[in-house]
């Protein structure tokens, strides 16, 4: 399979991003604000499904305008499919699963409908341990249903570099599919699927997509993500 985050097993970036919207702040792609996983919603807040997006700077958009980040491309699609969401970009360039299980009650403090988690690629450029990173995962999880016992969780598959290895790279794979049947938790198949190793959907770094690759990862995000909002939705009808 092609490479999660660098088919040259780069690291700079993915390591040292530290851009402006690159940050712990989690960011409301609907109406255009920044705000504190405490703050109140909106009255229209309140009446659309709250997605939170806690992940690495693949999440944060590195390198792209904050409008360009794959969470408001996919609330972009959801508002135009009659499914609105409220997108809260909660992307921390830099972070391992492990620094993601430290931050996941601070940034859960804010009531969401769905959380979507995307780390582990920081983990595999470092060739950190595929074991702790399923027990990682696992913890993040876990934390998820502590902090929210109602909110939907999907996890986003990510696959290390090739040059670590078959066997690394199977063990750092099957960390995901293990987690999700463990867990229970809805699978966003490899995040970076049609974009990963090709040029001209990367940024110079080989390792973030450009605007272009973000609208991929974007596609491939919303379909797994649209028929949790739609159960959602549905539920809030039925209720």
């Amino acid at each position: 399979m092609l490479a999660a985050v660098a088919a040259c097993g780069k690291k700079q970036d993915m390591e040292s991003a530290g851009k402006a919207g690159d940050s712990a702040r989690a960011t409301d792609s609907v109406g255009g604000k920044n705000a504190s996983p405490s703050a109140p919603s909106s009255a229209s807040s309140r009446s659309t499904v709250n997605v939170l997006f806690f992940g690495t700077s693949l999440t944060a958009g590195y390198g792209l305008e904050p409008a360009q980040a794959f969470p408001t491309l996919v609330a972009r699609t959801a508002a135009k499919e009659g499914l609105p969401i409220n997108a809260i970009n909660a992307g921390l360039s830099g972070e391992t699963s492990a620094g993601a299980v430290r931050r996941v009650a601070w940034i859960l403090k804010r009531p969401v409908d769905v959380v979507v988690v995307e780390t582990g690629g920081n983990d595999a450029l470092r060739a950190l341990d595929a074991d702790t990173l399923r027990a990682n995962l696992a913890a993040i999880i876990r934390g998820v249903r502590r902090a929210q016992p109602g909110a939907r969780i999907l996890l986003a598959v990510m696959e290390a570099p090739p040059n670590l290895g078959a066997l690394y790279t199977s063990q750092f794979r099957n960390a995901y599919r293990q987690v999700a049947r463990d867990e229970g938790v809805t699978v966003v198949p490899f995040l970076l699927n049609g974009v990963a190793g090709i040029d001209s959907l990367n940024q110079a770094d080989a390792v973030h997509p450009n605007f272009a690759g973000e609208k991929i990862v974007a596609d491939n995000v919303w379909k797994a993500l649209k028929p949790v909002v739609e159960e959602v939705y549905r539920e809030r009808l039925s209720g």
